[in-house]
C-alpha cells in the first residue's frame, strides 16, 4: 500500500476572496480543499495551522478519525472559524482518498442516486433594472433556475414601497419568462420578523422555487410561525455549521430545504451526516455554495450521492467574483458544463477537479482583504446585508 501519511499543507489565499488548502502525502499524491469564511480568510488560514499539528505524520486514509480529533480534540468546539477550517482539510482527504483508490469520492459516499443534478446561479437581485438581462445570461449558459437577492437593506419594519419594490423584481422576471425558469428568493437574513409574512403576502403570486433565510439563524425560533403562514418552501441553514446546529429545526419540522455549506459546515463527512438526518424528516437538501471550484466540486459528490439533493448553486458570475470567476484556477473547466439546467455526474477520480497551482501561485501575490459591505438605514441604524 502506498505511503498516505501527510508531509505538508500549504495554503493559497487568492482572490475574488478564496482560500485553498493543498495536503501532500508522502506517495505525492495531493488533496485540494477549501477551508474559508467569506471575509474572515485570514482567521481560517491561522486556524488551519493551528490543526496541522494534528495531520503531520497522520494517514490521509483516516478521514473519520482524522475529524474527530479536529472537532474535539480542542475541547472548545465548533464555530464559523474552526468549522470552516475542518471543512477544507477534510475535503482534502477524501480528494487524496478517492486518487487514491482511483475513484470519485461520491463512490465512496455509497454510490450514486442520479446521472445529473439541477443547478442555479445567481442574478443581481438589488436593482430591478439588471435582473431581465442577468437571468438572459443565465438561461444562455444554460441555466433554468436562478437566485436573486429578495431586498436591499431592510428596516425592521419597512415602508409599503419597499415592500412593492421587492415583488416587483420577481414580477419583471415571471412577465418576461414566465414559468421557463425557477426562482429562488434569498431574504439573506435582512428581514426581520415583523415584515416576513407581509413580503410573502406580496411574493406569493409570483410563485418563488423558495424562499432562503427568510430570518437569520439566530432567530429560528420564528420560523414556526413563517412554516405555517406560506405553502412556498422555506429554505435555510447556509449559516448554521454542524449536525448539531440543524438538529432542532429538523425536528421541529420548521424547514422544507436545508442549505449547508459544504465549506463551513464540517465539509463532506458532515453534511453527508446532515444530510442523512434530514432525509429522515423528509426534507431536501440544497448545498449553499458562492465560492469556489472545490467548494461546489465537493458540493456536488454530496448531491450525487444523496438522495433528497435537489439543486445546487453555482458560483459562476456571482457578483462577488471580480477580476476573478469559479474556473479561472481550473484546468478542467468542462467538469462544470451546464447543459438543459443540469449538470452531468462526474467521472474523475477524487473531487475531479484539476487545480492550476501556477495561477494559484500567480494569485497569491495579489493581496486581497474582501469583506462584505456595511449597510446603514435612511437613520444610520445598521442594516443587515
Amino acid at each position: 500500500m502506498d505511503d498516505l501519511r501527510i508531509i505538508k499543507v500549504e495554503l493559497f489565499k487568492v482572490p475574488p476572496r478564496w482560500l485553498f488548502v493543498k495536503i501532500t502525502t508522502k506517495c505525492g499524491i495531493i488533496g485540494w480543499g477549501e477551508p474559508v469564511v467569506e471575509g474572515k480568510a485570514n482567521s481560517v488560514a491561522a486556524c488551519v495551522k493551528e490543526l496541522e499539528q494534528y495531520l503531520i505524520g497522520r494517514t490521509a486514509n483516516n478521514i473519520e478519525d482524522i475529524w474527530q480529533v479536529l472537532y474535539r480534540g480542542g475541547f472548545y468546539r465548533g464555530g464559523t472559524i474552526l468549522m470552516s477550517a475542518i471543512s477544507g482539510i477534510d475535503q482534502a482527504l477524501w480528494d487524496i482518498k478517492g486518487k487514491h483508490l482511483g475513484v470519485p469520492v461520491y463512490e465512496l459516499l455509497g454510490g450514486a442516486v442520479r446521472q445529473k443534478i439541477k443547478m442555479y446561479c445567481w442574478i443581481g437581485g438589488d436593482n430591478p433594472d439588471v435582473v431581465i438581462q442577468h437571468a438572459q445570461e443565465r438561461v444562455n449558459q444554460g441555466y433554468r433556475a436562478v437566485k436573486m437577492n429578495a431586498t436591499g437593506s431592510m428596516e425592521w419594519v419597512s415602508s409599503i414601497k419597499d415592500i412593492q419594490n421587492v415583488a416587483n423584481n420577481i414580477k419583471l422576471l415571471r412577465e418576461e419568462f414566465g414559468y421557463t425558469i425557477d426562482i429562488g428568493l434569498d431574504f439573506h437574513g435582512r428581514v426581520h420578523k415583523p415584515m416576513v409574512k407581509r413580503l410573502i403576502d406580496k411574493l406569493a403570486p409570483y410563485d418563488p422555487m423558495f424562499i432562503e433565510e427568510p430570518v437569520l439563524s439566530e432567530n429560528n425560533d420564528a420560523l414556526k410561525h413563517i412554516y405555517s403562514y406560506t405553502s412556498i418552501p422555506i429554505a435555510t441553514g447556509e449559516r448554521m455549521l454542524s449536525r448539531w446546529d440543524f438538529k432542532d429545526i429538523l425536528h421541529q419540522g420548521v424547514v422544507d430545504i436545508i442549505q449547508p455549506d459544504l465549506s463551513h459546515a464540517g465539509g463532506i463527512s458532515e453534511v453527508k451526516r446532515i444530510a442523512t438526518m434530514a432525509e429522515a424528516y423528509d426534507i431536501a437538501i440544497a448545498p449553499h455554495c458562492p465560492l469556489g471550484p472545490i467548494s461546489l466540486a465537493s458540493a456536488l459528490h454530496l448531491d450525487f450521492s444523496s438522495t433528497n439533493a435537489i439543486i445546487q448553486e453555482s458560483s459562476l458570475g456571482i457578483h462577488y467574483n471580480k477580476g476573478y470567476d469559479l474556473l479561472d484556477y481550473v484546468k478542467n473547466p468542462e467538469v462544470f458544463s451546464v447543459k438543459d439546467g443540469y449538470l452531468d455526474l462526474m467521472s474523475k477520480s477524487g473531487l475531479g477537479v484539476e487545480i492550476n497551482e501556477k495561477k494559484l501561485r500567480e494569485g497569491r501575490k495579489i493581496i486581497h482583504n474582501w469583506t462584505n459591505p456595511i449597510w446603514r438605514n435612511e437613520d444610520g441604524n445598521f442594516a443587515e446585508w
